[in-house]
């Protein structure tokens, strides 16, 4: 044993259960949370013999400052035959306590969780709202599913969609600051999906833009119909054009509205699909971790096939690894939309740019209406630059994503 290991084996006699943050562990339990393997980390940490926690459920070291709406969401997602990321505050055998982030995945006969030590600033953040659920949960007898929608509530105000984007966010920020805190340099594939997710989040909110864009100029096309009926007889070629440009563009927007926003759009795609990819290669790096750690550790944990844990670990891994692949693929082809959706609004936006142009002309023939008219035509043009400007900008984004090199990461 090193003079490390015989340190860490000292254990305070309170506070948190000494946790280094080179270090990864992982459990594997069967479908009901009963736990069937795990390495020594998991042991010492948790401050039991093994023979104590083999076989126990995976409770025994659940701390009461957890809320009970994070297990909710959390067997609902992997029930589900889904991977979940959490945090999680646990408590040891004899009282100490020790924080997680812990990444579950199901596998064969049942789930795999494999931890780390969380030490960035996010840490404290989610503390906060840990103990505010549960207060809320105690004052309001919250049950663990309605304390799981109001965490995912919250979530949403800090700017999380689902609560999958989250959990992605946290793994990387996470293997950020532990990279740091060990002085090496972090994962170049990982930070490249981090740079292809903010270009998805880039895009997906110049594509709200440019619907707010339409939404806000509505008024201006009836506002010209109006001014120009006053001017010119009914059915005047301004009242018309300008009649024209409002439903091309209405129908432009709503063309947008459906084919490239909506739960199930091409911008919503990539920006889920490129946080699939982010989640996945982070656990690749886990498990690979933990398997790293388990090949390592010399001490006796009873009657566990360390290798068939260990090609458990490699086969998450490897899974993981080939999930992001295909991910990355399909991002790539839904940026590939995007920008054939760009091109057909720019062919419909030289229709409209037409439309102006030629109520701008016949507005020049009407008798002098002072520049109420001119004023009016001008905001369009206006309009059109900004929607111009966003196009392009959208266009923009789409290619550098849709030009991401990766490498290919190697799954043994």
């Amino acid at each position: 044993m090193s003079f490390l290991d015989r340190n860490i084996e000292t254990r305070p006699s309170s506070g948190e259960s000494p946790f280094e943050l080179h270090e990864c562990f992982f459990s594997r339990t069967d479908e009901r949370g009963v736990i069937k393997a795990g390495n020594h980390v998991f042991q010492r940490v948790a401050g039991f013999d093994w023979d104590e926690l083999q076989g126990a459920p995976h409770k025994v070291v659940r701390h009461p400052d957890m809320p009970k709406g994070v297990f909710w969401l959390l067997w609902d997602t992997i029930k589900c035959g889904r991977s979940i990321g959490a945090y999680i505050k646990n408590q040891t055998k004899d009282g100490q306590f020790y924080w997680v982030y812990a990444m579950v995945v199901p596998c064969e006969g049942g789930y795999l969780s494999a931890r780390f030590k969380p030490s960035s600033s996010l840490l404290a953040t989610i503390q906060t709202e840990y103990a505010t659920l549960l207060k809320a949960e105690q004052a309001e007898n919250l049950t663990p599913e309605d304390s799981a929608k109001r965490l995912l509530a919250r979530l949403k105000e800090l700017g999380f969609d689902k609560y999958h984007h989250f959990a992605a966010h946290a793994a990387n920020e996470e293997l950020i600051a532990r990279d740091i805190g060990l002085n090496r340099k972090h994962d170049d594939i990982i930070s490249s999906i981090r740079t292809m997710l903010t270009s998805a989040d880039t895009l997906k909110k110049q594509s709200e833009g440019l619907v707010q864009e339409f939404e806000a100029m509505r008024t201006i096309p009836h506002n010209l119909r109006v001014i120009a009926s006053r001017i010119e007889p009914a059915g005047g070629p301004v009242t018309v054009l300008s009649q024209n440009y409002s439903t091309m563009s209405r129908s432009m927007s709503e063309w947008f509205e459906d084919h490239v926003l909506g739960e199930k759009s091409n911008f919503s795609s990539i920006k889920g699909t490129v946080n699939n990819c982010l989640f996945a290669e982070c656990m690749a790096l886990v498990m690979r971790g933990c398997d790293e750690q388990f090949s390592a550790e010399e001490q006796d944990l009873g009657n566990q096939d360390v290798e068939a844990e260990r090609n458990i670990l490699k086969k998450i891994s490897s899974d993981r690894i080939v999930e992001a692949h295909e991910g990355v693929k399909d991002v790539k082809v839904e940026a590939e939309r995007i920008l054939q959706a760009c091109s057909v609004m720019h062919r419909h936006f030289l229709g409209l740019s037409s439309t102006r142009v030629l109520c701008k002309i016949e507005s020049a023939r009407l008798p002098d209406t002072g520049e109420t008219l001119t004023d009016i035509i001008d905001q369009l043009a206006d309009f059109q630059t900004r929607i111009s400007e966003k196009l392009d900008h959208i266009v923009q984004l789409s290619n550098e994503i849709r030009s991401q090199e990766f490498e290919t990461r190697r799954d043994g």
